[in-house]
């Protein structure tokens, strides 16, 4: 069992029944309700064996939420939080959240918004969930086209990463996770992004020693800088476009996070090389690694103008200027950098004519 010092909270990687987990719910929180948090997908693939490897959860109350980022919403919560009033719900009681980042986002939100916050716990399921949603005390619904728009920095009082989980998702799931995996070797490591993208095969991907390495890069930063003031605003690398690319499908054809964040790190990356601080080398190796494993997704030129917009109002923009990170070379990233109207455009009309390729 692998155990990695979050901040206030431990995170533990390997089988969950060898964990902590059973003192949680059989000791620290053993009058308390227990609430788990599902999807349909979670509720499928997953709960059975949660609740049949703890006897602690006997009497759990289990909550289904609706699956996909398009019901990630206030809607959801307000439902939520009511049947968490019809149960008794109290302070003293724990969530937990067994899930993609949907369910760790909008269940660490619920918790930290009921009766001013109950204690949580998140058990992902999706590699995303594993390597990124559920680390890092970011919790958060959209709001309309706009990602995480509502939200809270509140840590859960555990996370446990069972990479056995995985062993149920679909390739496309997979991938949503490697993007951000692939993002954690474009900011921080040129060595783990050498080892990611010489991977055989996209079944390579699932291990524990991989899905470690990415915790512990993104846990490094988020420890170093809690509420993304300065060294943390990294992560959000792909981001910036990915977002309104993101919200510009969420209404009409909903798309992977990941899918989206990996274009959006094809046009920041393009936005680098154009600046000419990326060089064309890395650009290459980046453009080819990142083209042959997210389609460009079908935009046209009248598309352009609506995905600024819903650029404009993300959440890390300030001054009236849209801030992104961009590469200066594989394994380091720069952030806090405006970036211009023409610039975005230029990158915008790149992935278009890609389409055609």
């Amino acid at each position: 069992m692998k155990k990695i010092q979050a901040n206030n909270y431990s995170i533990e990687l390997g089988s969950i029944v060898k964990s902590s987990f059973t003192n949680f719910i059989s000791d620290e929180y053993k009058d308390s309700k227990k609430i788990i948090l599902v999807d349909e997908n979670t509720h499928d693939c997953c709960l059975e064996y949660l609740l049949t490897s703890f006897d602690g959860l006997k009497d759990a109350e289990v909550m289904l939420l609706p699956v996909g980022e398009e019901n990630k919403v206030l809607e959801v919560c307000f439902q939520v939080w009511e049947a968490l009033s019809e149960y008794k719900v109290s302070r003293k009681d724990l969530i937990i959240n067994l899930g993609g980042g949907v369910v760790t986002d909008m269940g660490g939100f619920i918790a930290s918004i009921y009766k001013r916050g109950i204690d949580f716990i998140n058990i992902p399921t999706t590699l995303l969930s594993m390597v990124d949603a559920s680390v890092g005390g970011k919790t958060g619904v959209d709001l309309g086209r706009f990602k995480n728009q509502l939200g809270t920095f509140t840590n859960p009082k555990g996370l446990f990463v069972d990479v056995s989980f995985l062993s149920t998702l679909p390739k496309n799931e997979v991938l949503n996770g490697f993007a951000e995996m692939l993002k954690h070797g474009l900011i921080a490591s040129k060595p783990y992004w050498k080892e990611l993208t010489s991977l055989a095969s996209m079944d390579d991907l699932i291990t524990e020693k991989l899905v470690c390495t990415s915790i512990e890069i993104k846990n490094e930063i988020v420890k170093s800088d809690p509420k993304e003031a300065n060294d943390r605003k990294k992560l959000n690398f792909g981001h910036t476009i990915g977002h309104g690319l993101e919200g510009f499908f969420l209404v009409s054809d909903p798309i992977g996070h990941g899918h989206a964040v990996g274009i959006g790190m094809l046009a920041e990356s393009f936005i680098s090389f154009k600046r000419g601080i990326l060089s064309e080398e890395d650009w290459s190796e980046i453009s080819e690694v990142l083209m042959a494993l997210f389609p460009i997704l079908p935009i046209s030129l009248e598309d352009i103008d609506t995905i600024i917009e819903l650029m404009r109002n993300d959440k890390k923009n300030s001054e009236d200027q849209i801030k992104s990170c961009l590469l200066t070379s594989i394994g380091s990233c720069i952030y806090n950098q405006d970036l211009s109207i023409e610039e975005i455009k230029e990158s915008l009309y790149f992935l278009i004519e890609k389409q055609d390729n």
